[in-house]
């Protein structure tokens, strides 16, 4: 019994210092079931082509939502941000703006949005989800407008092969993977091993504790709002490039998936908690979950499904293991 105990204890620990083992494990467990459901599509080279080719654009909103979770914050604008930055893109370009100009303005247009959010938010002392929830119909409708509702034309004298070309051995990857692993690893670094990453996390974790020890708690929060609305802007802009058209409509419910990523991953509610890896896991398998019920010939209705209820999952196994931490220590 005081093995059982020990060893409880020593997973216990192990899961609240690295909560994203959790979303590992079950991306190999799932990846082993639509593997065999699927009679061996699922890891082909064509279908893992089609899953890393859309990692990019949802991963790097999740990644943007999951560092601001763990600030304290929520950012529900990111999915009308997603379609913002793209649009505006088309829009500077077809007027005659140079393309590097045009994507330089346009990340300007989505990190000013994420001011805006921080600073309401902060100056005003209202919660994030109120602010970002007003800002997400408010760029939503502004995207609406700005196009007439349909959507602008992308010249195709654009070079948005630097995004969307395959690269690698087979032409596996887009190279918008690229861009994305690049910036995976600089939020990593970041977050993991800088004095921003540890403010991040103080801030989120232990508000209080972190304003009295001299902490810049609000240019760490106005940080991460910036930082969450020009992923989310960038991320939408590949997947304009991608598809060669910039829908005003894209992104639509985006920010309820990030954040279902980030939650899977392993990013706590509360703040304090998550790491970049778990975003991307969470988000992995979100695309994992989406691609394996189609190969295995489920209805695809039970997507929302699936991962609603892995959400509530993620939720109530963290407070119960945080809950017999305290009870075990």
């Amino acid at each position: 019994m005081i093995e059982f105990g020990e060893t409880l204890r020593k997973l216990i620990r192990i899961y609240l210092e690295k909560p994203e083992l959790a979303g590992v494990a079950l991306l190999v467990l799932l990846t082993l079931l639509f593997q065999l459901r699927s009679n061996g599509v699922f890891l082909s080279a064509g279908n893992l082509r089609g899953i890393l080719g859309l990692l990019p654009e949802a991963g790097l909103v999740t990644i943007g939502v999951a560092i601001l979770m763990i600030c304290g914050e929520f950012d529900l604008s990111v999915g009308s941000t997603f379609a913002l930055m793209p649009v505006s893109i088309a829009l500077m370009t077809n007027s005659g703006v140079p393309f590097m100009l045009a994507m330089l303005l346009g990340l300007g247009i989505a990190a000013v949005v994420g001011f805006v959010n921080g600073f309401l938010t902060l100056t005003f002392n209202i919660p994030s989800f109120i602010t970002t929830l007003g800002m997400l119909f408010i760029v939503r409708s502004l995207t609406v407008v700005l196009t007439g509702g349909f959507p602008p034309l992308l010249s195709s004298e654009l070079p948005v092969g630097v995004f969307t070309q395959f690269v690698g051995p087979g032409g596996v990857l887009r190279a918008s993977f690229l861009w994305f692993a690049g910036i995976a690893l600089i939020a990593w670094a970041v977050l993991s091993g800088s004095n921003l990453g540890n403010w991040i996390q103080a801030t989120g974790g232990f508000f209080d504790a972190a304003a009295a020890l001299g902490v810049p708690v609000w240019r760490v929060k106005m940080t991460c709002f910036v930082i969450c609305s020009t992923l989310a802007g960038f991320a939408g802009t590949i997947q304009v490039f991608r598809l060669g058209s910039p829908l005003p409509s894209i992104g639509d419910g985006l920010e309820l998936q990030a954040v279902a990523a980030a939650v899977i991953g392993g990013t706590a509610l509360t703040g304090g908690i998550g790491t970049v890896l778990g975003a991307i896991v969470g988000a992995l398998l979100i695309r994992f979950i989406d691609n394996g019920l189609v190969l295995s010939q489920v209805d695809a209705n039970w997507f929302k499904f699936a991962v609603g209820g892995l959400t509530i999952l993620a939720v109530v196994a963290n407070s119960w293991l945080r809950q017999t931490a305290r009870r075990i220590n």
